[in-house]
């Protein structure tokens, strides 16, 4: 059962990337560029997402709809849809008329071709632009921002999706120095825990016994002492001088006395 997984889990993963690739290949450019291609590609894993917001205003209640480069509801090309309370459903922005703008961490996501206007900005088609914003705190946040259509031409609604799809990858800063301390700690760690358990448990020491090496470790300052003394200090011979440096170390002999007697009158 556990190799089946094993193998079943990868395949699952190929799959998924397989199809996430075929979907963001739906979406076609109206201008192609090495750019608009690139960004379009970090956009691969909210291929199998819906991303839905309701709204209400004065006169009724509807929602929006968003995929990227898939069909909404059913309707084929299209990327964005609104649907009404009443049922109705308004085409806004299709994905094979689509154009991208990509930035640092920033997607401008434009979906061209929707319905027309019936009488607003010279009834023509309508166009969703969809701001993708990097949040790596969330997978996916749809809002609406507004729908500017006070004008005669250039009309769009506009939306923002935040999510960390879009978010760059910060590469790692760890220096050798780090690389190497972090290994030299993670060995001691599994040599001080290792050692522990199998003086407890296999050989069934207790107290400081269970310390790994405990007898080696006991004697590593004496024996680091005994190695800074040898190799540090001088082996000569240290006999300290002595205190006044007018007086000889050595006793002084005693001279003998000089007798006078024979000066005497007999």
């Amino acid at each position: 059962m556990w190799l089946s997984m094993r193998i079943i889990t990868p395949l699952f993963l190929l799959l998924g990337g397989v199809r996430g690739k075929d979907n963001i290949e739906k979406c076609k450019l109206v201008s192609e560029s090495e750019s608009a291609k690139k960004a379009l590609r970090l956009l691969e894993p909210l291929t199998q997402e819906n991303f839905t917001v309701a709204v209400e205003d004065e006169k009724e209640k509807y929602s929006y709809t968003f995929r990227v480069c898939g069909d909404v509801d059913g309707l084929t090309n299209a990327g964005l849809v609104q649907l009404k309370d009443s049922g109705t459903k308004v085409r806004i922005g299709n994905y094979n008329q689509t154009r991208v703008i990509g930035g640092s961490d920033w997607i401008l996501l434009i979906y061209e071709g929707g319905e027309k206007y019936e009488s607003h900005c010279s009834k023509e088609a309508r166009k969703a632009m969809i701001m993708i914003s990097c949040n790596k705190d969330t997978k996916g946040k749809f809002s609406v921002v507004l729908e500017d259509r006070e004008k005669q031409e250039d009309c769009y609604y506009l939306f923002e999706l935040d999510t960390s799809a879009v978010c760059p990858v910060i590469p790692s800063k760890l220096s050798a120095g780090s690389i190497f301390l972090i290994v030299v700690f993670c060995c001691l760690s599994v040599y001080i825990l290792g050692g522990f358990l199998y003086q407890r448990l296999v050989v069934g020491a207790k107290g400081v016994d269970q310390f790994p090496n405990y007898a080696f470790w006991s004697e590593f300052g004496n024996l680091s002492a005994d190695g800074c003394d040898f190799v540090c200090r001088s082996r000569g011979n240290r006999e300290e001088p002595p205190t006044y440096r007018g007086v000889a170390t050595e006793p002084i002999e005693e001279e003998p006395e000089e007798r006078d007697d024979h000066l005497l009158p007999m």
